[in-house]
């Protein structure tokens, strides 16, 4: 199994205990279709300048197979993307976006069932004047993203694990959901239970039952 498809198999929920809070990206970058699946891979990131969308249009003619799209945008009043660049970046074999910004035609988009994550939707498009950064380090979400890093985005979430620590971080994830996977609820409430009464206790806390 490839690390991609290993990755897939894990909640960004699951990656977050395992993360710092500057890895998870901030709950203003959602999926914009109901139903959409996990989607994991390495990062293929991109920045745009207020009102331009130049870089993105140019990273669905090359970025790899397999990749996902993360888009640093200049602002939330200009589309970044419409249907025409998710078809052709679906066809390419790029398998998500993920944009801190806005997209159009999200009807089109919905029903070739391409994963994007983003802010919202806007219907007026950006122009097409500026270079900015293509395969570079960019900031999505409040998240710090490099070429490579692991993208993992659901419903739950989205997580952008650093490529130096790819491997760690998978282990620690695996490991932390098999134990999950073994706890039955009754287990989890009593651990827990126990947890935090000592932790009332320690505090002093003295009321209830």
């Amino acid at each position: 199994m490839s690390r991609d498809a290993d990755f897939q198999r894990l909640s960004p929920t699951t990656l977050a205990d395992v993360l710092g809070r500057d890895r998870v990206m901030d709950t203003g970058i959602r999926p914009l279709w109901l139903g959409m699946p996990r989607v994991a891979g390495p990062a293929y990131p991109v920045r745009c300048a207020p009102g331009d969308n130049l870089m993105l249009h140019a990273a669905i003619h090359r970025a790899p197979a397999g990749s996902i799209i993360v888009v640093e945008a200049g602002d939330v009043d200009y589309a970044v993307a419409g249907g025409n660049v998710c078809a052709v970046a679906q066809k390419n074999g790029i398998i998500a976006f993920v944009i801190d910004g806005v997209i159009r035609d999200l009807a089109e988009i919905r029903e070739r069932q391409f994963p994007v994550f983003a802010r919202g939707i806007m219907p007026f498009p950006g122009g097409k004047d500026v270079l900015d950064v293509l395969n570079g380090t960019v900031r999505c979400g409040g998240v710090q993203v490099s070429p490579g890093d692991m993208i993992v985005a659901d419903e739950e979430g989205i997580v952008a694990v650093a490529v130096p620590t790819i491997g760690t971080i998978l282990a620690s994830a695996q490991a932390r959901a098999a134990r999950d996977a073994e706890l039955t609820l009754d287990q989890w409430e009593a651990a827990h239970r126990a947890r935090i009464d000592e932790i009332l206790r320690k505090k002093g806390f003295t009321g209830g039952q």
